[in-house]
């Protein structure tokens, strides 16, 4: 199903009500042209229908869907992607692993736990569902192995007992545009390191 066909959440709602207050608080819009746009909004059935409320106005900072630095994805494909998304993902790894790779989308807001074994996540060719994403880690006794391309910075806001985080750098990046993980939860007799490498070469026939 193509995302302007899928029906419109609430939350889908709130983020347009929220973007027509910034627009009318910028002069983008008068009083009564929010009103009529409000009137739009609610009697909208699917995301398409959303978009239209707002096509006339700049993208909201800080919004998705935003590919990491080097991935080679237009722009309908992130938004098909994102469209498909739920808002959070739960990644477990007990006595086992478990990887994403390859061309994924980064939710929000991924809880990753792991016990006594080990997760990988690769975002070199990832599409993040916002500018800033947070991944929640619960890491026991197994480790968690983030790889990111060039240019995103990793904050570091986790507990470690015994354990512990290493960024190799990740968090030296301070450029306002470039994407964000935010790194929380606890590690505890185990570890998560973040590391850069370049994007993957993609073969002819892959593009």
């Amino acid at each position: 199903m193509e995302p302007e066909h899928i029906r419109a959440s609430d939350a889908d709602r709130d983020r347009v009500i929220e973007r027509l207050r910034e627009a009318v608080a910028e002069g983008r819009l008068t009083p009564e042209e929010h009103e009529e746009r409000l009137d739009t909004l609610y009697r909208a059935k699917t995301v398409g229908e959303l978009a239209a409320v707002t096509r006339d106005l700049p993208a909201e900072r800080g919004t998705g869907p935003f590919p990491t630095q080097g991935m080679e994805v237009s722009s309908d494909e992130a938004r098909r992607m994102a469209a498909q998304g739920e808002g959070r993902e739960n990644i477990v790894a007990v006595f086992g692993g478990a990887e994403r790779k390859g061309r994924w989308l980064v939710e929000a807001r991924t809880n990753v736990s792991v016990l006594c074994g080990g997760v990988e996540l690769d975002l070199r060719e990832a599409v993040l569902s916002q500018r800033e994403v947070t991944i929640q880690c619960a890491v026991v006794l197994g480790g968690l192995e983030i790889t990111v391309p060039h240019g995103v910075r990793v904050v570091n806001n986790t507990s470690g007992i015994l354990g512990g985080c290493s960024l190799h750098g990740t968090d030296e990046v301070t450029d306002p545009n470039h994407p964000v993980i935010r790194l929380t939860g606890t590690c505890m007799l185990g570890g998560i390191e973040v590391k850069v490498k370049k994007p993957k070469r993609r073969k002819k026939k892959d593009r």
